[in-house]
């Protein structure tokens, strides 16, 4: 049998593994499958040679690694040249981008210069001959920011984004109230340029179907409505009250919010989008690494977006049915998306580390390991990518003097890992797919988990 500590090197195993084979340049090159001057996208044909410019857009947490594969896979023939916008410096400089290394998870005051540099650009750039590659990642939406109603502060939309997040609304919901207040996303990038062709390439932190919230849905129709924005803010009582009243107005007037562009409008009649990594690629990867390891392994996403307590719930009540049917085999469950995790105090975490924190007490004294890391590496606002735990961790925080409870309470959750040696740092990956969830089980686990503290 396994001993537990193994089983949390194991899980830890997984997760790299799973990073290690979502290679950004290669699955580009694959997809766009470039033949000399043609290049495929959403199953259609472009001949780069009937545009006489082509420019790039890139912005979110993979932005740098995008931007490199793509100026890689079109030279000598093709140059490009364009916009990045990233939460860290690239790698190598990249010729002829202009580069902005803006605020995440809050936008900064270059989250709106790049917005202001990449609403000029395309303006410029709004002719048939021309061809704009959008390379589209996570985090876009702090990155890439500015208020349509230019009375609206810096300071003003890092107040709105700061409540949306910590109410505990699912990012939907979050991206349904921003989209609805802001110039650059859902569709109104694409309308700045109706006449050039653009084409949309994106690695997805989001479900499939659900890909207008990938970045905010910058380049595609929004399926959300001024209607939802304001049920979203009404339904999160305490929200409108700590809006800035600059925001807090549009929501109170009737027809102070513009509606976003929808699926039928014309300014989509030129625009092209597929997702090259996604979430697909991301269980395909951590299925094979899991399986690769010994265990039986079943993928489930059904979590997506839940309460942490009742993920974890679902999740570990799974992994028991799981192992129940297949006594003396060691199973696992492979989770991703995001959990709601509400801002409750001042201490230091993210949603990852939460959901493992919440799993201490239940796993206490069995021989399962839970992970839960942001594939971005980074987890909320702490240096961590996310967390590890297994049925010792309860045991060995207990000497230390530390309650999960009272970490929990704070939203203290890095700290409590980190005390253990059980935070997980990568530093930023340059990827940014969903985060991804491991729960592995030994032979001989009961079919019993401990309630919730």
């Amino acid at each position: 049998m396994l001993p537990v500590p193994d089983l949390k090197t194991i899980a830890r195993q997984i997760f790299h593994q799973t990073l290690a084979a979502i290679d950004i340049s290669e699955t580009l090159r694959r997809k766009l499958a470039r033949q000399g001057s043609q290049i495929c996208c959403a199953d259609q044909q472009f001949d780069l040679r009937s545009f006489k410019q082509i420019k790039v857009i890139a912005l979110g947490k993979a932005s740098p690694a995008m931007a490199e594969a793509l100026t890689d896979i079109l030279a000598p023939e093709f140059s490009v040249s364009g916009i990045l916008v990233a939460s860290a410096p690239p790698s190598r400089p990249i010729n002829d981008f202009q580069v902005f290394v803006a605020g995440h998870p809050v936008p900064n005051e270059q989250s709106f210069a790049a917005a202001r540099a990449i609403l000029e650009m395309l303006r410029e750039c709004n002719r048939a001959d021309t061809l704009i590659i959008f390379l589209l990642s996570g985090g876009g939406s702090s990155l890439v920011e500015l208020p349509l109603d230019p009375g609206i502060s810096l300071e003003d939309f890092q107040s709105l984004h700061r409540a949306l997040v910590g109410c505990g609304a699912a990012i939907d919901e979050i991206n349904a109230v921003r989209k609805h207040l802001s110039a650059v996303k859902g569709g109104r990038l694409a309308a700045v340029a109706p006449n050039a062709t653009k084409i949309t390439l994106g690695v997805t932190d989001v479900p499939e179907g659900r890909e207008s919230a990938l970045a905010s849905g910058p380049t595609l129709p929004d399926p959300t409505t001024v209607n939802d924005a304001r049920r979203i803010i009404d339904q999160y009582y305490s929200l409108l009250p700590k809006l800035p009243e600059s925001i807090a107005a549009k929501f109170k007037k009737h027809g102070a919010i513009p509606e976003t562009p929808k699926e039928i409008d014309a300014v989509f009649r030129n625009a092209h989008f597929e997702i090259v990594l996604g979430m697909h690629d991301l269980f395909h990867h951590a299925h094979i690494a899991s399986e690769s390891a010994g265990f039986l392994t079943i993928c489930d996403n059904t979590t997506d977006d839940w309460p942490i307590p009742r993920a974890t719930e679902f999740l570990l009540t799974d992994l028991a049915r799981l192992a129940k049917e297949h006594p003396g085999q060691p199973v696992a469950i492979i989770a991703d998306g995001e959990v709601s995790s509400p801002v409750r105090g001042n201490g230091v975490g993210g949603r990852n580390s939460a959901f493992v924190l919440d799993c201490v007490n239940r796993i206490a004294g069995q021989r399962i390991a839970v992970l839960s890391a942001g594939t971005d590496g980074i987890d909320g606002a702490s240096p961590a990518a996310g967390a590890v735990a297994d049925g010792e961790s309860f045991a060995r925080a207990s000497t230390l003097k530390m309650d999960p409870q009272e970490f929990a309470q704070r939203s203290d959750s890095y700290n409590f890992f980190n005390a253990l040696d059980d935070a997980i740092i990568t530093g930023p990956t340059g990827n940014n797919l969903r985060d991804l969830r491991i729960l592995l089980s030994a032979p001989g686990t009961p079919a019993l988990f401990h309630p919730a503290a």
